[in-house]
C-alpha cells in the first residue's frame, strides 16, 4: 500500500511529546487546575481597603507615598484620587507611622518652624518666623472643627512700642474653607474667634475677622459679646422647652400622644439690676423714743460788790488813796446783792431708720405666652364607626386651668394663655419605597460572596471536564491505534517477505489458489489500514514517516 505524505500536514513537536507520553497531559491539566484554583482563592481572600487619608495635599501625599514604600505597605488612589487607601488591616498601624514623622502636615507650619533656628537669624526674621508658627498652630487647632475642612490666619502683630499713646492694638483675619453640604453655626465661630482672641496678646474679640470661602462675613462687629448672646438665646430655649415639656406631660394623659401641641414663648430679662434704699422714720411717740446722747450745762453767781462809776479812764481804775477796812464787815456804801445763773442742755434721739441692698439676677423671666393646640376627640359613632367631636366649654375651660396653673400663671407679670380645639389634619403616610432585595447591601455581600464561589466551581469543572477529560479520551485510542498499526506493518512486511519468496519459487507456474490466496490477505490488511487511518490518521502519518526514514536509511 502506498499513500502520499505530501497532503499530512507536519505535527508539532509538543504535540508529538503530549501523545507519546499520556500521562503528561494529565500532569498539565492538575498545575492548570490547581494555579486556576489558588488564583480563585488569593481573589476570594483580597484584602478590604480602608481610606488612610482623603483631600490631602500634593506635597502631604508624595511624602505619604514615599513612607508608606518605606514601610513595605500596599496602598492605592480611589478612582477620583480623592483618598488613599491601604489595608484596612494596616489603617491604624500606618496612621501611628505616619504621625511619628508628623505627616501629614497639613500645609500649615507649627511651633516645629522654630527648631531649626539659626543661630545668626535677625530679630525680624525671628518675628516673622514666630508669626508664621503661631499662624500656623491656630490654623491646625481650627481644623479639628468637624465643619471645617482647611483654615487659613492671617496675624497683624504690630511692633511694641514704649510709649503707651502710641501702642496699636493687633488684628486677626480668619478664612475657613467648609466642608461640602456642611454649615458652622454662630457657637462655633464664636468659638473661632476667641480661640484666636485668647492665643494672642492684647487681641480683642472685636478685632478678629471670620469669613468663609465663598466670602461671607461669619463674625460682626460684636463678636465679643456674641458668646454672651448664644447663652442667653439657649437659656430661652430651655425656659420655654421646659414649659412646653412640663404642659404636654400634664395634658396627654387626657388627649392621647400626638393630639396636644404647645408653644411657649418666654420674655426674659437678662439685666443685672442692684438697688440700695435707706429710709428714715421720725419719733412720732416721745415716750418711746431713745436718747442717743444728752448734755446739760447749768452756770450761776451770786455776791455784793460796788457799781464801778466816774469818769471811764486810767483815774477810774486806780485804788484810793488812803484805803480803810471795815472791820464789822459792813457793805460799803452804795452797794448791792447780785444773783447770775445760766443752763444749756442738748439732747441728741436715735432715728429709726432702714437700709436695703438688692440685686436682681440676670434670666428673671418677664412675661409669657402660651399657645395650646388640641386635637378632637375621638369616640365612636352608634354604627361603631370612629369619628371625632369638638371639646365642650367645661373641658376647655379644664385644659386652660390646667395650663395656668403649669405655668405659674401671673396676672401682674402680664402672662397670656390660648387655648384652642381644633380638628388635626390627617395626611395620608406615605409608604416608604422599600429597596429591592437584589439592591440591599446584605443581599449585594451575600451575592458577592456566591459569585465568587460559583465562579471558582464553574471554573474547576471547565478545566475538568474541557482539558483533563478530553486529553484523557485522546490518550486510549492513540494507544490502540498505535498497537494496531504496529501488527498492521508487520503483517504487510511478512507478507510481503512470503510474496517475493513465493514470486520467485513460483515465478514461472503461479497457481490460481496463490492469486486468490494473496489478493485476499492484501484486500484484508487494506481494510485494516483503513480503519486505523479513520481513527488514528495522525499516528498512521508518524509511522509512514517512520517507515520510510528506516528504507532511507
Amino acid at each position: 500500500m502506498h499513500m502520499s505524505t505530501d497532503a499530512i500536514a507536519p505535527t508539532p513537536t509538543w504535540l508529538e511529546q503530549l501523545r507519546a507520553n499520556p500521562r503528561l497531559p494529565l500532569m498539565l491539566g492538575a498545575s492548570v487546575l490547581v494555579a486556576a484554583l489558588a488564583a480563585a482563592l488569593l481573589w476570594t481572600r483580597a484584602p478590604d481597603y480602608g481610606v488612610l487619608y482623603s483631600n490631602l495635599s500634593d506635597r502631604d501625599g508624595g511624602a505619604i507615598i514615599a513612607s508608606l514604600q518605606q514601610m513595605n505597605i500596599p496602598y492605592k488612589f480611589t478612582e477620583g484620587g480623592g483618598a488613599l487607601l491601604v489595608a484596612a488591616d494596616k489603617v491604624p498601624e500606618a496612621r501611628l507611622r505616619l504621625a511619628a514623622l508628623g505627616l501629614p502636615k497639613g500645609g500649615n507650619v507649627g511651633f516645629e518652624l522654630l527648631d531649626n533656628q539659626k543661630f545668626g537669624t535677625s530679630q525680624f526674621a525671628e518675628q516673622i518666623n514666630y508669626q508664621r508658627a503661631l499662624e500656623g498652630e491656630l490654623a491646625r487647632s481650627i481644623n479639628v472643627i468637624s465643619a471645617v475642612s482647611s483654615a487659613r490666619v492671617h496675624l497683624a502683630l504690630p511692633k511694641a512700642s514704649l510709649f503707651v499713646r502710641d501702642q496699636k492694638q493687633p488684628s486677626a483675619s480668619v478664612v475657613l474653607t467648609l466642608h461640602p453640604g456642611r454649615v458652622i453655626d454662630d457657637g462655633q465661630i464664636s468659638a473661632v474667634v476667641h480661640l484666636v482672641s485668647s492665643s494672642v496678646p492684647e487681641l480683642s474679640a472685636r478685632s478678629v475677622t471670620v469669613v468663609d470661602q465663598q466670602g461671607n462675613l461669619l463674625s460682626s462687629a460684636n463678636a465679643g459679646a456674641r458668646g454672651l448672646d448664644t447663652s442667653q438665646l439657649k437659656y430661652s430655649q430651655e425656659i420655654e422647652q421646659g414649659y412646653v415639656r412640663r404642659i404636654e406631660a400634664i395634658l396627654e394623659p387626657l388627649m392621647g400622644t400626638g393630639n396636644v401641641h404647645v408653644q411657649v414663648s418666654a420674655d426674659i430679662d437678662f439685666s443685672v439690676v442692684e438697688s440700695t434704699d435707706e429710709k428714715y422714720f421720725p419719733n412720732n411717740d416721745p415716750a418711746r423714743a431713745a436718747i442717743r446722747s444728752q448734755q446739760i450745762s447749768q452756770s450761776g453767781q451770786q455776791g455784793a460788790g460796788t457799781v464801778a462809776g466816774g469818769v471811764p479812764g486810767a483815774l477810774s481804775n486806780q485804788p484810793p488813796a488812803n484805803p480803810r477796812t471795815d472791820v464789822a464787815g459792813a457793805a460799803a456804801p452804795g452797794g448791792a446783792s447780785l444773783i447770775n445763773s445760766r443752763k444749756d442742755g442738748t439732747t441728741n434721739y436715735e432715728l429709726d431708720r432702714s437700709i436695703r441692698h438688692v440685686q436682681f439676677s440676670a434670666g428673671a423671666v418677664k412675661r409669657l405666652s402660651v399657645a395650646v393646640l388640641v386635637n378632637h376627640r375621638g369616640t365612636l359613632s352608634a354604627q361603631g364607626k370612629p369619628e371625632t367631636k369638638a371639646l365642650s366649654a367645661a373641658d376647655m375651660e379644664k385644659i386652660t386651668n390646667l395650663v395656668k396653673e403649669t405655668m405659674g400663671f401671673s396676672t401682674e407679670r402680664g402672662d397670656s394663655v390660648n387655648v384652642v380645639n381644633s380638628q388635626f389634619a390627617t395626611e395620608p403616610v406615605a409608604e416608604v419605597a422599600q429597596q429591592p432585595w437584589w439592591r440591599q447591601p446584605e443581599n449585594l455581600e451575600l451575592a458577592g460572596l456566591a459569585g465568587k464561589s460559583l465562579l471558582f466551581g464553574v471554573l474547576a469543572l471547565s478545566l475538568l471536564f474541557g482539558v483533563v477529560r478530553p486529553l484523557m479520551r485522546k490518550a486510549q485510542p492513540v494507544q490502540a491505534v498505535a498497537q494496531s498499526s504496529g501488527e498492521v506493518g508487520a503483517s504487510e512486511n511478512e507478507n510481503e517477505a512470503e510474496s517475493e519468496a513465493d514470486a520467485e519459487a513460483t515465478s514461472v507456474n503461479v497457481s490460481a489458489q496463490a492469486e486468490a490466496t494473496q489478493a485476499k490477505r492484501h484486500q484484508d490488511n487494506v481494510k485494516y489500514a483503513q480503519e486505523a487511518a479513520i481513527h488514528g490518521p495522525q499516528m498512521v502519518a508518524m509511522l509512514l514517516k517512520h517507515w520510510m526514514g528506516q528504507k532511507d536509511a
